[in-house]
């Protein structure tokens, strides 16, 4: 007998702040997240995916089921997605990290939501579908080993024309910083794919970026030494994260420039010790970034550096002095943000039982256009403006000439991404200021949506 066949429609959902940001940057690597939970649906199950960033929904594709992965900032975008197919009697799941930190508010907007990692519940949950029982919660009992993870479904990455190579090698953290919700999602519980399996994935992965989309792939320095001995002999350019005591690891080092890494993300966070230590991340050391930087360059390997502004240590002063060292050090590039404190995050619960918390409206929690609490010591609006000040001298002209003169790593490429920065900036929402230059007499202008500095 025939088995049915159904259709489930996978929706990688964005904020508009999202959408609006990562649109205009030239490299936007595409989420790992549906593509491979596409490779564990059932054989009779159509697939279709739907990326926001450079796709529309289409609401009148005839489909069973819907799947919505959605950070906290895309939550509320997210719940209007469901609300609209739900309207027309397709069930809609939602899993991913929001649904994960708050279940019981997703489940007002879905017909089931997945907590935490969903490739051993997925296929149940079809099943369930078919089978008229679809339950409201679905939390594996156990975590995914990684062994035998099928290839994701890279058919199904539309509109890249850089990047479509996207896999894992590792998942998790060793780590608990008090912002991040990677310990929600995964249990401090590093997971590592056997090699061979890498190996075997990327001879049949399409274009030559390769992108590891773990969350810190020198977790394990023998693992991951293992990993590029094995990756040399195809030459592939790579990127992937990492922590920052990598570099004091030369055998790493050489091992990964040898393998084909062209960068990695560090989350370097702040140049502010003070805040390093009291967000639980005191194995970043500020005095070592300098030489951190000299031996990823040292290498051929380019740095991008996670910054965020607004810890409780933060004064008007930390953004012009974190330009300085920047471009002091010769950084290649940088994702400039506001402290994001994510609902159920040690760093939440703090500031919502200090009276900090100005909101919760999610779309608010984008990092970008938005301050959600009190800072210490400064005021919403200054926090704000001063990030974005920030971002564009980082991102200036006169900047980027001087980091990539010092940095001299990959430039035909490094210049293309910092200046594709640069012109995103340019069409980006407010200008900002210096707080710290600024006085009651030159208080920003507001004309057409736009802060003019005075």
């Amino acid at each position: 007998m025939k088995r049915k066949k159904y259709k489930v429609e996978l929706i990688t959902a964005e904020s508009e702040s999202s959408r609006f940001v990562r649109h205009r940057r030239m490299i936007r690597f595409p989420q790992l997240t549906m593509p491979l939970l596409a490779a564990y649906t059932p054989s009779h199950w159509e697939v279709t995916h739907t990326d926001e960033i450079v796709q529309r929904i289409d609401f009148t594709k005839e489909v069973d089921v819907v799947g919505i992965t959605a950070n906290t900032a895309a939550a509320p975008h997210a719940y209007w997605i469901a609300s609209e197919y739900r309207k027309r009697g397709v069930k809609v799941i939602i899993g991913g990290p929001h649904a994960t930190l708050m279940p019981e508010e997703v489940q007002n907007h879905a017909d089931a939501v997945v907590i935490g990692e969903g490739e051993l519940v997925w296929p149940k949950l079809l099943n369930d579908y078919e089978n008229g029982c679809l339950q409201p919660i679905y939390k594996s009992c156990e975590l995914p080993d990684l062994h035998n993870m099928p290839r994701p479904r890279w058919d199904l990455i539309k509109g890249r024309v850089y990047g479509k190579g996207v896999t894992i090698a590792t998942r998790g953290c060793p780590f608990a910083c008090e912002y991040c919700t990677i310990p929600n999602m995964y249990q401090r519980k590093m997971r590592y794919r056997p090699v061979s399996d890498i190996i075997e994935e990327i001879k049949c992965m399409p274009g030559r970026a390769l992108i590891f989309w773990d969350d810190n792939i020198g977790a394990n320095k023998a693992y991951a030494k293992e990993l590029f001995k094995a990756l040399a002999p195809f030459q592939r350019w790579w990127t992937s994260q990492a922590t920052s005591d990598v570099a004091f690891d030369d055998e790493f080092m050489e091992l990964a420039a040898n393998s084909g890494c062209k960068a990695l993300f560090l989350g370097l966070e702040t140049i502010s010790q003070s805040s390093l230590n009291g967000a639980n991340k005191a194995h970043n050391q500020v005095y070592k970034y300098k030489e951190i930087m000299k031996r990823f360059h040292y290498y051929g390997i380019a740095v991008q550096a996670g910054t965020v502004f607004g810890f409780d240590h933060d004064d008007k002063s930390i953004f012009r002095t974190t330009v300085e060292f920047y471009r002091e050090i010769g950084l290649d590039s940088a994702t400039i943000s506001v402290l994001i404190p994510f609902p159920n995050t040690p760093l939440f619960r703090k500031l919502e039982g200090e009276g900090r918390i100005l909101t919760k409206d999610w779309s608010k929690y984008n990092g970008k256009k938005d301050v959600v609490f009190q800072p210490a010591l400064m005021s919403p609006e200054e926090l704000l403006m001063g990030t974005e000040w920030a971002a564009r001298q980082f991102y200036s002209i006169p900047s980027i000439i001087e980091r990539m003169w010092k940095s001299k790593t990959g430039l035909w490429w490094n210049i293309i991404r910092n200046m594709g920065y640069h012109f995103a900036l340019r069409n980006f929402g407010n200008i900002g200021y210096n707080p710290e230059k600024s006085v009651e007499s030159s208080v920003p202008l507001l004309s057409e949506g736009r802060v003019i500095e005075k």
